[in-house]
């Protein structure tokens, strides 16, 4: 783990997943982040909470092979490559992941992977992929971040009215977003051609979170409610009621293909206002 105090916020890191786990800007009571009383802290296993790298493939592997859902990043342990205080007043983190004997055994692809963290008044989240090998890489890839709510009950997601998503509860089914989102049953959507920001509304907590995505037209939106969030061993019966997950993604029509020697950003951006 690695911790990290500056003028505006904590944070803690973990190189397991290279995976933020806690950020509490100061004067806030409460973290922005979502972690899990019973999230588990071992080898090959991704923890529950924070914000988990999806890469390099979003969703259930198709491949046959019973690779692990949501890639490998997040269950790999991470290197730290640099860190920094910078002028004004943030910190700065730099994670790296490359491919190994290992990654090409499930993933016969070579990459460099790079996540710069960045905590300041915002929390600054950056993921390179860099094509390190001879062929084009094609990767689908989310920050799957847990939001911490009060009471999901009180909680409005803003931004996607109007915008076109995939139902995976409904076969995928193409939907339109009217108004506002209300988290009242599972929700699980890939919302596709999406605005630059989200904002989540909290009432209970009487603040606002907004959550702005850089080279990415897709949003998913989860939160598994109270039957599918019971199937989870690492979560409690009533954490369903206690997060938000707004992931900002590269998934579906939106997935990149990067060709030998580029690379690809995608960048989110975390900022809390209060009411």
């Amino acid at each position: 783990m690695i911790d990290i105090e500056n003028k505006y916020a904590t944070a803690k890191v973990s190189l397991s997943g290279g995976q933020v786990l806690s950020y509490l800007p100061k004067g806030q009571q409460h973290d922005v982040l979502f972690l899990s009383d019973k999230a588990v802290f071992t080898v090959g296993k991704s923890i529950r909470g924070g914000v988990p790298i999806c890469w390099p493939w979003f969703g259930d592997d198709t491949s046959g092979y019973g690779l692990p859902a949501h890639g490998f990043a997040r269950v790999l342990d991470w290197t730290v490559l640099a860190t920094s205080d910078n002028d004004d007043g943030s910190t700065s983190l730099q994670l790296g992941l490359m491919s190994t004997d290992e990654t090409l055994a499930i993933w016969p692809n070579h990459f460099e992977l790079i996540l710069d963290i960045t905590i300041g008044k915002q929390l600054i989240l950056a993921l390179t992929t860099v094509n390190t090998g001879k062929k084009a890489l094609a990767i689908t890839q989310a920050m799957h971040t847990y939001f911490n709510v009060a009471d999901i009950s009180q909680v409005v997601v803003q931004g996607m009215d109007k915008v076109s998503y995939l139902d995976k509860l409904d076969g995928y089914k193409l939907k339109t977003q009217s108004d506002k989102i209300i988290i009242d049953r599972e929700v699980d959507r890939v919302y596709q051609q999406v605005p630059d920001t989200t904002t989540i509304v909290d009432k209970s907590l009487n603040r606002t979170i907004k959550v702005k995505s850089e080279s990415s037209n897709s949003t998913v939106i989860w939160n598994p409610w109270q039957e599918t969030g019971a199937a989870f061993a690492d979560l409690n019966e009533d954490s369903y009621q206690h997060f938000v997950c707004i992931e900002n993604a590269n998934v579906f029509d939106d997935s990149v293909s990067i060709i030998p020697g580029a690379s690809h950003t995608l960048t989110a951006i975390i900022e809390v206002e209060n009411h």
